[in-house]
């Protein structure tokens, strides 16, 4: 039962926030009553103790700029003298600066996390993979690795990362050593590991390579090239699913059973890059859906809708307690969600 109680017929009310989540940066649209402008003024809204000015604004909804700064807190809309009910939003805050992820971060089974400060093809970088503790101190991990791209770890703890400048995939043990698991895979990007232990490698010019145990490699599917990386993860059921960003703004998620048959899982999507799944097998994807740009939830019935909005994505990770790891162009960001992600450990 809702505890509030409007000061006049005209106050504002507020009965849901789509999504509920942001990125700063991101829109927060709003849906209720009395949401539209008074004498050609805006209505004024806040996220806590910050301004959040609004863009544009009618009778039954309004969208909101989640600025710079901003944190978790109420959001409530002034209009006419009259403050809302609030709604509680999820704003995610910096994690880590100054990186250059291109896929998704990856989390070891102590809740570290890994990313890349990739650069562009052939430049080498001081640090190629940075580790971001629990506390969210950010370390050096790994030098000397030249355009790592995809990452996954493996259950008994190791890290594999993928250079697209090298087509080579490279084996890191939690100390930090590095050596040659595979070579030969093309523009190497997006990895990941089956339940099996079978490693997959996106290679942008259109193959999806199999290394099984033994380091046997195999053509597991083809696709069409990609103009920057692929990204690899699988569901449950262990079907892969791939995205590999096209100039279409109507573009799919592929879906690979086991024995290599390609299927389309969901279209229309605008450069779809990293995946991950939670517990309950719904898929969290970078991309633009519907002229919006953020994390686009697809359940397994393949209904998509927006989970957090937010701008240069690239990837995102769950972590322990709900939350997730969002990766920019340049950056990290922390946010609460409650949703318990998939391992991809083990």
């Amino acid at each position: 039962m809702s505890l509030f109680h409007a000061n006049s017929p005209d106050a504002p009310y507020l009965s849901r926030t789509f999504p509920s989540a942001s990125m700063p940066g991101g829109e927060i649209e709003l849906h209720g009553t009395h949401l539209d402008p008074v004498a050609s003024r805006l209505p004024l809204a806040s996220i806590g103790d910050i301004a959040a000015p609004v863009l544009m604004s009618r009778p039954d909804r309004a969208t909101v700029l989640v600025p710079e700064g901003s944190i978790s807190g109420d959001l409530v809309l002034r209009r006419n003298g009259e403050t809302s009910n609030p709604l509680s939003v999820r704003v995610a805050v910096p994690m880590s600066e100054n990186l250059h992820p291109v896929a998704n971060p990856a989390v070891d089974a102590n809740g570290q996390v890994f990313t890349t400060l990739s650069g562009s093809r052939g430049q080498a970088t001081p640090v190629s993979i940075f580790r971001i503790q629990r506390d969210f101190q950010m370390v050096p991990f790994v030098r000397d690795l030249m355009n790592p791209t995809g990452l996954a770890f493996d259950p008994e703890g190791y890290l594999y990362a993928s250079s697209r400048a090298e087509g080579t995939v490279y084996r890191i043990s939690p100390e930090g050593a590095i050596s040659t698991y595979a070579e030969g895979m093309g523009i190497a990007t997006g990895i990941a590991f089956d339940r099996d232990g079978n490693l997959y490698v996106g290679d942008r010019s259109g193959t999806i390579f199999k290394i099984n145990p033994s380091r046997e490699i195999f053509v597991f599917a083809t696709l069409e090239p990609s103009m920057s990386a692929y990204h690899l993860a699988f569901n449950a059921e262990g079907t892969l699913f791939v995205t590999g960003p096209t100039t279409s703004s109507n573009q799919s998620i592929h879906a690979i059973d086991r024995d290599g048959n390609i299927s389309t899982f969901f279209q229309g999507l605008g450069r779809a890059q990293g995946m991950a799944f939670d517990v309950d097998d719904n898929m969290y994807v970078a991309a633009s859906y519907r002229s919006q740009r953020g994390i686009v939830r697809i359940t397994p019935n393949r209904e998509a809708t927006f989970a957090i909005s937010g701008n240069n994505l690239v990837g995102l990770a769950f972590v322990e307690d709900g939350c997730a790891v969002l990766a920019t162009r340049d950056s990290l960001y922390h946010v609460a969600l409650d949703i318990e992600g998939r391992s991809l450990i083990g």
